[in-house]
Parts: structure tokens; sequence; C-alpha cells
């Protein structure tokens, strides 16, 4: 087994002595590159090389006794200010529960397709509850995520890599140079389909909870398909003809506590990319939708998943279905929160997507032009997580 050498990162980024406890403002003006006080720039580009090859991650910054944010994790004021707390109790932008149970008998599907579809419609995000994932599949799959990231650095610098050769990668924030600051959390990446990862190369402490899991996910997104497919009229399998299940990618994020919360965010705001997303997230709480220029708290359901409407559907849809921004605010708790979401995209990325044709009429032309899977992927891995920008490119 080869040894694992862990470059030590500059001591810039492990400010946990008093005299490193600066205010909000400096803290911000060097976030932006600019001078402070003492004449000392922070050199972004430097700190973020530093921190890249540390291959610490974020947890293992914490780990070391960090006791305030480093300069490149810290927002700008635009992004900070608009933090504010979520609405405190249930309302008509609340997320809908949706249950699944009997959605393949003829009798209740159509009801199930109904709600299905005005969430999607309205919102763009639902959380669904007897969706016949066992409950311990669930909890072992959180549990195994979770041991992944509590691992020393040494056992995860192994897979730190931004390349996905093998289908498996371990790192921080996917848009790191590319965002204007770097967001509280650390990922796992795993290719589900439509070639698995090299096996071997996915964790031993997660492995075998991880291919569970892409059944359970395979299974269940055929159902959420067809149910989204009926809900604009179309054949249940439509969706899943044009490949939509196909192309899988797990990603299992790991927000650690964070000892100041209000200067940096553990996601920033951004849409999905994909057809849909499934998501199960632990019982920490942290994501928000934006649903009419206000966030609304995704509050964790016991057993339930989280399903969203990605950028590519909406497209597909012609505007029908609605992909949201959304995003995860930094971890206050000790307890770190811990989510694992499953992108599903289309497998055949040389095929012509645009809204569906059935769809398209004088009164409703289409809203989007054609463009392949590929394109779209391409702008997307060349900008920062950030709004609806990318949909809007697309638009005809």
């Amino acid at each position: 087994m080869s040894i694992v050498h862990i470059i030590p990162p500059s001591p810039r980024l492990f400010p946990h002595t008093p005299r490193a406890h600066v205010d909000r403002t400096r803290n911000r003006r060097r976030a932006m590159g600019v001078t402070d006080s003492g004449g000392q720039a922070f050199d972004r580009a430097q700190e973020l090389k530093q921190f890249e090859e540390s291959k610490l991650g974020v947890k293992g910054l914490l780990d070391s006794g960090l006791a305030s944010l480093p300069p490149l994790f810290i927002h700008p004021p635009e992004t900070l200010s608009d933090l504010r707390p979520a609405r405190p109790r249930p309302c008509p932008g609340s997320i809908p529960t949706i249950d699944l149970s009997g959605c393949c008998d003829s009798a209740r599907r159509p009801s199930v397709v109904g709600e299905v579809s005005r969430a999607a419609r309205e919102l763009g995000f639902l959380q669904v509850v007897n969706h016949g994932v066992p409950a311990e599949v669930l909890d072992r799959t959180v549990a195994a995520v979770k041991a992944f990231h509590e691992q020393p650095a040494e056992a995860k610098a192994r897979i730190y890599r931004r390349q996905t050769d093998t289908g498996v990668s371990f790192f921080s924030n996917v848009d790191l140079f590319l965002s204007k600051a770097a967001s509280w959390r650390d990922t796992l990446q795993v290719r589900l389909g439509p070639k698995l990862a090299d096996v071997e190369e996915i964790p031993e402490v997660c492995r075998n909870e991880v291919l569970e899991w892409n059944q359970q996910v395979e299974r269940l997104g055929s159902i959420l398909l067809g149910l989204l497919s009926e809900g604009l009229g179309l054949s249940p399998g439509k969706l899943q003809e044009l490949t939509c299940l196909d192309a899988r990618m797990m990603v299992g994020h790991y927000y650690p506590y964070c000892p100041q919360p209000d200067l940096t965010v553990g996601l920033t705001s951004h849409a999905d990319p994909g057809v849909i997303t499934v998501l199960l997230q632990d019982q920490v709480g942290g994501l928000q939708v934006k649903h009419d220029d206000e966030w609304v708290d995704v509050t964790p359901v016991p057993g339930a998943l989280v399903v969203n409407i990605g950028d590519i559907l909406q497209i597909m849809s012609n505007d029908e279905y609605k992909s949201v921004d959304h995003r995860v605010l930094a971890n206050p708790s000790q307890e770190p929160r811990v989510s694992i979401a499953v992108f599903c995209n289309p497998s055949n990325r040389e095929n012509d997507f645009g809204p569906f044709p059935e769809l398209v009429s004088s009164d409703k032309p289409a809203a989007f032009r054609q463009f392949t899977f590929n394109e779209y992927m391409r702008r997307f891995f060349t900008k920062e997580l950030d709004g609806k920008s990318l949909i809007n490119y697309f638009r005809a």
C-alpha cells in the first residue's frame, strides 16, 4: 500500500490563535482580495492552491483546531446579506410531502400523478414517503457516507482528485476554482451509471451501501419519471425512452460544524443541471428552496426522500415544470449534516434535447432551442454554481 504524503498547508489556513479572530469587515475585504489594514493582501490563488494540495477538505481543516474561517471561505456581502432565516412555520409555499403508496394501482395513480405534477409545476421540489426504500437502507446509507468522511485525512487523500476516470473521487467544492468563495462542505462522488465506477475504487467503508443505494434509486427513479411523464400528458415511459434515468451520479455531501456560519454557506444558491435529483438527507436540516423570492426550509421528514426537477426537465417540459434555485446554509450544529444526492441524466449525450413536440403549439411556442446534453454539461462545468444563468443561455 502506498503512503500518502499530506502537504502541510499554510499557517494562514489555520487561524486558531486569538490574533486570527478578525472582524467581519476585514474578513470580507480580504476575501475580495482587498489589502487589509496591515498592508497584507489576501492571495486567493495561492490559498486555493495550498488548500487543494493539502487534500484535507473542510473536515480536515476543522480537525486541525480551526476556530475561524480562512479568507477563501468567506463569501461576498451580496451573498451574506441574503442569509435570512426561512419561514418559521408551514405556509402555502411549503414543500409538499406526497405518499407514493399505491401509485402503481390504477385507482390511486391519477391522484398521485396530479400531486407530483402540481408540485413540479409550482415549486419544483417535493418530498416522497412510502417510496419502497426500507428505512434501514436509508439509515445505513447515511451512516456509511458519514463514516467515509470521518476517516483520518490520510485515508481520504488517496482518492482526492477532480478527474473522473475511475468514477470515484473525493474533493471539496466542485466549483472551487470558479466560485467567488469556497463553501463549507466536502463531497464523495461516485458514478452509478450507465457504467458503474470501478467497484474496488469505491471506499470499502461505504461500498456495499452505495451499491445497494444505486439499486434502490434506479427502481424509485423509474417510478418518479413515469409519474412526471404522465403529469405532462405523455406516456409513462417517455422520459425513460430518452435514457433520462441511465446516467446517474451520486454525491455524498458532508457539512461539518462551521465556526462562523454567518460568513459562508454550505452550498451556494444554484439549480440542478439534470433531469431529476433524488436526495436523502439526515435530520440536521439546512436545505432551502427559493419560492416567490423567499427562502423556504425543506424540513427533514423521517423516512422521506427529497425530489427536485432539474434544468433539462424544465426545458423538455417547455417551462411546465420548474427547476428552482436552492442552497444549503452553513451548519451551526456540532452534529455534522450528511446528504446523499443522485443526479439522473440522459446517457445518450449526443441526442438533441429541447421541448417535447407534444408540448409545443401556436399558443405556447418552444421556449428553448435544441442542444445536445454534452453541450449543456460543457457549459455547466465552466461556470460557478450560481443561479439560473445556464438555463437562460438555451432559451429560444
